[in-house]
């Protein structure tokens, strides 16, 4: 029978103070990624900025830096297992092992299963699945290298999306490799539970980027905002808060969870 031990009777609310730690976050160029980047340097960690393309990374390691956080680019193809393992290695050079991993890399593809060509359907799941994959195992190893059993402080966040929980029209490709990523979270989170290393999935509703806000003011985006229960789409701090608490203290006893920031959309 397991021994709990208490500490204290004062209540007190979990810390979500990165200090001292490092994070990897894919797909960090732009949009979600970037986003997350900047979220966790404010919080205190060394950011590790990763995207297929270094040098699109230059603006939001500047930004950190000139904010006074800590963070370096670092070239990553998710879908190439040596790119993976080459980016990793830079960022234990630079900063050391990262105990925070973020495998946000994805790409979409619209279009009925009729109509999506088969080596559209192979490309998503190549970034979505196979590099989430690739993403999650090769910083789970260096974890268990590094002694996270001991330390139980490796935590792994898959980017998933609403989509991976309910089909979402002409987006079949997309929405079979999201479900991937869920399932996928719950797996490694059970495979690796002794091991130190949590870990979960988030789920997102449709966010307002610069890459979908002229579809979202279209006709077409304008009906589907009609359809939602508070018709609206949230914005780009919506994840702050989910993202944070799985990475922080305050999240080390959550491991396997998915869990669903949509607004109500899915409703």
């Amino acid at each position: 029978m397991t021994r709990f031990e208490t500490h204290n009777d004062t209540l007190q609310a979990a810390p979500t103070n990165l200090q001292g730690k490092i994070a990897l976050v894919t797909g960090a160029s732009s949009g979600l990624g970037a986003r997350f980047a900047k979220l966790l340097a404010h919080q205190g960690a060394r950011v590790v900025c990763a995207a297929r393309r270094k040098d699109r990374l230059e603006g939001v390691v500047s930004e950190i830096v000139a904010a006074g956080g800590q963070a370096m680019a670092v070239a990553m193809d998710v879908e190439d297992e040596a790119s993976v393992k080459s980016g990793f290695q830079a960022a234990v050079d630079g900063f050391g092992v990262p105990s925070i991993i973020i495998a946000n890399a994805g790409i979409n593809n619209q279009g009925l299963a009729l109509d999506v060509p088969i080596e559209a359907f192979d490309q998503v799941m190549a970034v979505n699945v196979r590099g989430v994959f690739i993403t999650a195992v090769e910083g789970a190893r260096l974890l268990m290298n590094a002694g996270a059993a001991q330390s139980g402080d490796g935590r792994i966040v898959l980017i998933a999306s609403m989509a991976g929980l309910r089909p979402l029209p002409g987006l079949t490709a997309y929405s079979v490799s999201k479900a991937a990523v869920v399932m996928m979270a719950k797996s490694l989170a059970r495979e690796w539970a002794r091991s130190g290393i949590n870990v979960n999935a988030i789920c997102p509703g449709y966010i307002e980027t610069e890459i979908n806000a002229d579809w979202l003011n279209s006709s077409g985006g304008e009906k589907m905002l009609a359809g939602f229960p508070r018709r609206r789409v949230m914005n780009e701090d919506a994840l702050d808060g989910a993202l944070t608490w799985l990475v922080s203290d305050g999240g080390k006893f959550t491991t396997g969870s998915v869990i669903q920031v949509d607004d109500g959309q899915g409703l």
